[in-house]
């Protein structure tokens, strides 16, 4: 098994599959199966039966998995979608594996700003590059 690029909390964008394009932000993931929970990606309907006289029933909304594969990290710095390569750096003496953006070198592992701004920024850019092409 290889290991996963991705961590809770990281900013991607859907690279495949029926949801393609939409970026969201990493609300679990799971190693064993390869598989990661994108925020409003892969939206399921799952039936809910009441188990009491309280419990209220009916079909929920809720996100399905997706394999990692599928994603690629929006980088904060340069807001595009981006690789990730890792790079060792020492800190207090000690040499720490940290995830950077293999376009900017900016680090992954620092503080991530909002989903939808990054997506937004990733998109237009990517929008103004076509327009460019098009000339």
């Amino acid at each position: 098994m290889t290991t996963m690029n991705v961590k809770k909390g990281d900013n991607v964008m859907v690279i495949a599959g029926k949801d393609k394009g939409k970026a969201g932000k990493v609300l679990a993931v799971r190693p064993s199966t390869g598989r990661i929970y994108v925020e409003g990606v892969n939206i399921v309907a799952k039936s809910k039966k009441p188990r009491n006289a309280q419990d209220q029933g009916g079909i929920l909304k809720q996100e399905a998995a997706i394999d990692a594969s599928n994603v690629m990290h929006i980088c904060g710095e340069c807001g595009g979608v981006v690789r990730v390569r890792n790079t060792i750096t020492e800190e207090k003496g000690k040499k720490v594996s940290v995830r950077v953006c293999a376009k900017c070198g900016a680090s992954l592992d620092a503080k991530k700003p909002s989903a939808k701004r990054a997506a937004k920024k990733a998109a237009k850019k990517k929008t103004a590059k076509s327009d460019d092409k098009k000339d």
